[in-house]
Order: structure tokens, then sequence, then C-alpha cells
């Protein structure tokens, strides 16, 4: 199959040019909204779901956490300014009943016409979590998630539901479901969240490490998945900086450096540190704080991770080098790309009408989304 390609909506705030990293600190810890940044209200993050609707992109990821705004009700709101566009929708199993869950995203493809996707967040900070009043540990909270998992899909079939276990006790549970599943997409690169993801996600997702570490990855998963006899999809997470030449693009790169402090950077990697998280302190290795060795890979620049933290690398490049990269991804079994770019919706238009058509002029670009399982309601 060729590559479906996502967006992503900043609900946390945008910048307003390519000289800003915008909210990126904020992203690492806190909610931090100033003058030279974009509220992300509806309709702001609506321009940029139509942009992205408009220009070939499949969907888009809404991210989770207490410095943004929530995922659902967002794009609840969106799925009234859009046509076809899907909606990524961050959560975190842990924080309400598999019951209700089930119920909201039935909700939400009945009044989006089937376009909900859902993207499992378990939480790699102990502190996030108690924000939330959730005081469970890393391993016990992917114990929890695969229990939600198997409540959550087989409510999905329409039949009452029992379930007794560890972390959930549901008696009679029942939700009336929508036709369309809404696909289950999963991240981690612990031994934990490998497991989670083969046995119950639709779509493994890994943040922009090198193709060899990717590749060492997916192989992981593979034999996981293998073993509780599924297959899996996989997808990637990535920053873009795409211009017409390589030049432009190194330069927007060197631009957005040269616009971030040294405290900025101490306060961001500090945090970053404090995390649980596998996939984070993988990160983070690829540049330890330094700003002097952020190409770690032809075209992969490491920068954003600097002060972001999760996904912290951007394919730099030309249009054509960034769907050479692409492809190179693709190879080792990727899918589903889901890229960002500051500003989010000037950057939206630089890959729709940059990138985009050199993948369809490959025919890289899948003509459509994957089919989805149905069921009989």
């Amino acid at each position: 199959m060729g590559v479906i390609m996502h967006w992503f909506l900043p609900t946390n705030g945008d910048s307003r040019s390519d000289l800003s990293l915008g909210n990126a600190v904020g992203a690492a810890g806190s909610r931090v909204l100033g003058g030279d940044e974009r509220v992300p209200d509806v309709g702001y993050m609506g321009l940029i779901a139509g942009a992205a609707e408009r220009l070939g992109f499949a969907g888009a990821l809404t991210p989770t956490s207490s410095w943004c705004e929530d995922a659902w009700v967002m794009t609840a709101a969106l799925t009234q300014l859009t046509e076809s566009f899907k909606f990524l929708v961050a959560f975190r199993p842990g924080l309400q009943s598999p019951t209700l869950s089930a119920h909201m995203a039935a909700t939400f493809q009945r009044i989006s016409g089937g376009r909900l996707l859902l993207n499992l967040v378990t939480g790699g900070d102990d502190v996030e979590q108690r924000r939330f009043g959730d005081h469970l540990g890393k391993t016990a909270r992917y114990a929890r998630a695969a229990e939600f998992m198997q409540i959550f899909r087989e409510l999905w079939s329409g039949q009452s539901v029992d379930f007794v276990g560890e972390h959930y006790d549901v008696r009679d549970a029942q939700i009336v479901p929508h036709p369309i599943w809404p696909d289950i997409y999963l991240g981690g690169s612990s031994d934990a969240a490998l497991g989670v993801a083969a046995a119950h996600a639709d779509v493994y997702l890994t943040w922009g490490e090198p193709p060899e570490a990717v590749a060492e990855k997916l192989d992981r998963v593979r034999r996981r998945a293998d073993g509780a006899g599924r297959d899996l999809r996989f997808g990637i997470r990535l920053h873009v900086i795409a211009r017409d030449t390589s030049s432009e693009a190194w330069a927007t790169a060197q631009r957005l450096l040269d616009g971030l402090d040294r405290e900025a950077i101490n306060r961001a990697q500090a945090i970053q540190r404090a995390s649980q998280s596998e996939g984070q302190r993988r990160m983070s290795a690829l540049h330890n704080g330094r700003t002097d060795a952020l190409v770690v890979s032809p075209n992969l620049w490491a920068g954003v991770g600097l002060v972001r933290g999760g996904a912290g690398t951007a394919l730099v490049g030309s249009h054509e080098e960034v769907a050479d990269r692409i492809a190179e991804y693709h190879d080792l079994g990727i899918d589903e790309f889901i890229l960002s770019g500051y500003p989010h919706l000037e950057e939206a238009y630089r890959v729709g009408e940059g990138v985009l058509p050199v993948l369809r002029r490959r025919g890289l670009l899948a003509s459509e989304t994957p089919d989805h399982e149905t069921v009989e309601v």
C-alpha cells in the first residue's frame, strides 16, 4: 500500500512564523501562551484542519496533556468544519472507564461519519499523571491499558461484557457501537509498550529515530505481534522543514536553532531527563542537549528535541529529499506518517503543495485510507 499522510493540530498554541518553535518549550511540561503565539481556539484549529484536508492529508493527530486543549472536545467541534478529514484523538485510558470511552467513541463516529482514530497514551511521567489523580506506576499503567483495550474491543461487538481484572470490574457493560471501528494507534519503546501494542493496537507508532534504529524497533514489534497471532500497521511521528531547495530548508532549521536560548534548552532538557518514557530517553540521546551535532541521519535533524518533549526530530531538505526519506522509512514497513511544522498552517501548505505531489508522482501516496473493521449493529 502507499503511504498515508497525517498532519498535527497544535492545541497548546502555535508560533506565528518559521523563525520560532512556538510553544515547544511549553510542550515539554507546561502551557505558556504569550503575545508571539497563536491561540489554539476552534477558529485557528479549523483553519489548519481545513487546509490539511484540502491539501490531501488524511487526518491529524491531536495531543493530550494538561497543557493542551481537550482532544475529544476540540476534534468533535472540528468534525463540523471538515468533510472527510479524520481525527487521531490522543487519550489516556486510565482517566475514564473503558465503557465510557467506548460510548464516547461510538457517539463520535456517528456525528462525524466514522472519522475517529484513537491514539492510546498510557503516560510517561508520574508527575503528569498525578495531575489527573492517577497514581499508578508505569508498568501498572500498561497492564491497565491492556485490560482497558480488551473491554473496549469486546464492547464494540455490541454484546454485553462482564470483566473482572486487576484494574477493572465491569458487569453487563453495553454500548451501541458504530459500524466503523476507530483504529487504535499506540507508541512506546519499552518492553511493556511493545507488548500492549502487539496484543491490542492496530497501528504501532514510533518517533523519528534514524532508519536503522526504527528498523530494529519494528522487528521487535513484529515478533511480538506474530506471537500474539496479529498483524499490525506501522506509523512514524516527525516534524518537517521542506523547501524548494535543500539550502533553504537547512537555513530555516538554523534560524530555528538561533532562536533558542541556552536557558530554555536547559529547562527543557531537565524536564526530559526526569521523564520515565523510554522513547523520550531515546529521543534525548540523539543530541544530549548539544547544539553542534544535530544531524543524526541524512536529512534527519534533532534540533526540535532540544526544547520539545516527545517527537523531537525533523525531516529537513528539499521536497525531493524529504520524499526520499519518506520512501526510505516506507521501505522499512512504515505506511503512516504524522508530520508537523512551525507554524502548522503555513507548513501544511509547504508540505502539501511541495512534498505530497512528489510522493504522488512516484506512486507512493495512498489514494485512500485502509479499510476499517466493521461490525453488525
